[in-house]
């Protein structure tokens, strides 16, 4: 290969440089405002989000429950407060054994 083909510089060892000013940086504008922050509210400890997978048809049932109690008056009735109740019911003494 020739010296006329070849390049005297190399575009790519300036990349992090253009990234930084003109991709990740302010491209040249003026600094941004720093935005203010709330000051942070405690977070609560009475309660914890969780994530549980339940059967499709389980959560149709779920579902219907609450809308029949919601019909009924209960208005704020959800699927957490059905869950949580009917867990204070439940007596695990009342199971019948497990099948082997």
């Amino acid at each position: 290969m020739s010296d006329s083909k070849s390049l005297n510089h190399d575009p790519l060892s300036e990349t992090d440089s253009i990234l930084s000013q003109d991709f990740y940086g302010n491209g040249g504008h003026a600094p941004a405002r720093p935005r203010r922050r709330r000051p942070s509210k405690p977070k609560p400890t009475h309660y914890k989000v969780i994530c549980i997978s339940m059967y499709t048809k389980d959560i149709q049932h779920l579902e219907e429950k609450v809308a029949e109690l919601k019909r009924r008056g209960y208005t704020k009735a959800n699927k957490s407060q059905l869950i949580r109740m009917a867990l204070k019911q439940m007596d695990i003494d009342k199971l019948p054994p497990p099948q082997p």
